[in-house]
């Protein structure tokens, strides 16, 4: 049976970390060269994406290999082809697929119907690949020990926060989110994570982040919730973070976010383009991690 990533819960702690030290591996060139060579990976793009697309698609080339892209657009999905049919014909021609989409239960579809690896680029409950990134810029800031690295998350309990508290609960560091009232995390991965590590819920961003080693958010409206907006904004007014949030946090703390950023909604310039803003090393990131994941489940695939 092929391997899949869905979840950073289909990684065990000692895989992930072993991951993030091949990610760095990668990035410093210490490792290298055509290991994928021969290997096509299928993107199949529901959502639309600047990072996933190119960091996936440079990831294979650097790698030795080849990617190839696919939208509804450009392919029968568009015209209704099933999953079961796309992941039977796909498997057929390449050694993995990589899926960004909304929902979670297309890519486990997808995943239970490929004989090769399938990769979740992003679904509307969780984006892992985004996590590995995240991961590693800690590391490079902080060492492989992240345990004592507490993690303040501000604003929407999205997929983002999901992925953040599976990976809190896989390497021990503290979790604290600040979320309005209605736009909590999902209740059940909570207790779950609770189980390995210490969850705060909270509706006050100071007490969030007051001594956290990471401070980082997400935009108020995601993809495919523009209509909510204007409701979004008025509800996530008190969880912006700025240069006086920041000043709560730990001395070495650092700013990450997943990008796209609204410098002025859900963080101010001044934070983003700040000296503790570690945004453009998390997005570069995005190549490394993922040439690591790829590695992981392409090399031994067939």
């Amino acid at each position: 049976m092929p391997r899949h990533f869905l979840t950073l819960r289909d990684l065990d702690s000692s895989e992930l970390r072993e991951l993030l030290v091949r990610a760095r591996r990668l990035k410093s060139g210490e490792e290298g060269g055509p290991i994928l060579a021969g290997r096509t990976l299928a993107m199949i793009f529901r959502k639309s994406s600047t990072r996933t697309r190119v960091s996936f698609e440079v990831g294979m080339v650097q790698l030795g290999g080849h990617a190839v892209f696919l939208s509804d657009a450009t392919s029968q999905m568009g015209r209704g082809e099933s999953i079961h049919d796309t992941a039977r014909v796909l498997s057929g021609y390449v050694d993995g697929i990589m899926i960004r989409t909304f929902e979670q239960a297309e890519v486990e579809e997808l995943a239970r119907h490929a004989t090769v690896p399938v990769i979740n680029g992003l679904t509307d409950q969780v984006h892992p690949c985004q996590l590995l990134a995240d991961l590693q810029t800690m590391t490079e800031e902080f060492g492989d020990d992240l345990s004592d690295c507490p993690v303040a998350w501000i604003g929407d309990g999205n997929n983002m926060a999901h992925s953040w508290i599976n990976a809190a609960a896989m390497l021990g560091f503290e979790m604290r989110l600040a979320c309005p009232e209605g736009y909590d995390p999902d209740p059940a991965l909570v207790e779950a994570a609770r189980g390995s590590t210490s969850v705060v819920l909270t509706r006050d961003p100071a007490e969030a982040v007051a001594g956290a080693r990471v401070v980082t958010t997400d935009v108020w409206a995601s993809m495919g919730q523009e209509e909510e907006a204007r409701v979004r904004a008025a509800a996530f007014e008190g969880y912006r973070v700025d240069d006086e949030l920041m000043s709560l946090a730990a001395d070495d703390a650092i700013f990450l976010h997943c990008l796209p950023a609204h410098r002025g909604e859900e963080v101010t310039a001044e934070v983003i383009d700040g000296p503790r803003s570690r945004v453009f090393e998390e997005a570069e990131n995005r190549l490394h991690a993922q040439k690591a994941l790829m590695v992981l489940l392409l090399d031994r695939a067939r």
